[in-house]
């Protein structure tokens, strides 16, 4: 008996092709590191760096005078440093996981399941997305009003549970998950919870991975100045506003504040990123 072997499919693609594709991924990948490399290097700049004219763009003398400003800076606030990040936590952790649970679920029953008005339900959430956030602020200023949520932590953790942007991305996916898989599933005695859990959750990976990226973004970086009004109940990123507003001498400190804020963001998309382009890769079971 033979033994067949499988040549490898190369892709139709000369060498001056993928030289071509790699020094244009190259040069788009220079293009976003540089901001990211500049604002790192101002965090450590001494301020007779940063004011240096004409301006270097990597510190010759780095320095952690500025993260031990923004500490001491801090610590004399009104209220403790620890308690800005509580609460910037609290509101990321629990508004993500809230919006990964509330959107999937719903998104399941949109896309495996048809009901009288599903699609217009839908059709109102693809709208949703064409509003920008500014556009909102003053509805829903309304409704935190009406139901007594302002200086609360739900007015910043409830709509995010709401955002459309989830729904939409998780519908999109789930519809990829065939039919017959989910029917076999039932007729192994598997219920409702079980499938979703087991089988219709690992199989979008892509989808919430990303919306988790999303997600913590977007709510790591919120102010909250509209509906919070209390000091103990302000984020981490007003606080450091507040710092970076205060002058020519405290420009070092705005840097490691900058640095500080977009720390966070980062590490999670790095460490989601293989995740997602794994699951892409080895995924995609259609009809």
């Amino acid at each position: 008996m033979k033994l067949i072997k499988l040549k490898k499919r190369k892709p139709n693609r000369s060498r001056g092709g993928d030289m071509g594709i790699y020094i244009m991924l190259i040069l788009f990948g220079i293009f976003f590191v540089v901001p990211l490399v500049y604002t790192v290097s101002n965090a450590f700049k001494p301020l007779d760096e940063i004011y240096l004219y004409p301006p270097r763009f990597f510190v010759k003398n780095p320095t952690f005078n500025n993260f031990q400003d923004l500490l001491v800076v801090m610590s004399n606030s009104y209220v403790p440093f620890t308690r800005y990040v509580f609460n910037t936590v609290l509101t990321t952790l629990v508004g993500t996981v809230g919006h990964l649970i509330i959107g999937s679920m719903a998104a399941y029953v949109l896309a495996k399941y048809d009901f009288p008005g599903g699609k217009q339900f839908f059709n109102v959430c693809v709208t949703a997305l064409m509003f920008n956030a500014y556009v909102l602020q003053i509805p829903t200023y309304l409704i935190m009003t009406k139901l007594g949520w302002v200086d609360t932590y739900l007015a910043l953790i409830v709509p995010a549970f709401a955002l459309p942007m989830g729904l939409f991305l998780m519908k999109q996916f789930m519809e990829q998950i065939p039919d017959a898989l989910i029917e076999a599933a039932k007729i192994d005695g598997a219920k409702e919870g079980r499938i979703f859990l087991q089988i219709v959750m690992p199989n979008v990976k892509p989808a919430w991975l990303t919306v988790t990226i999303f997600s913590v973004q977007n709510l790591w970086n919120l102010k909250g100045q509209i509906y919070i009004y209390s000091e103990e109940y302000k984020m981490l990123p007003y606080a450091l506003q507040q710092i970076m507003s205060a002058g020519v001498a405290r420009a070092g400190v705005g840097g490691a504040a900058t640095m500080v804020v977009m720390m966070v963001p980062i590490i999670i998309f790095v460490m989601a990123q293989s995740n997602i382009l794994e699951t892409m890769a080895s995924s995609g079971i259609k009809d």
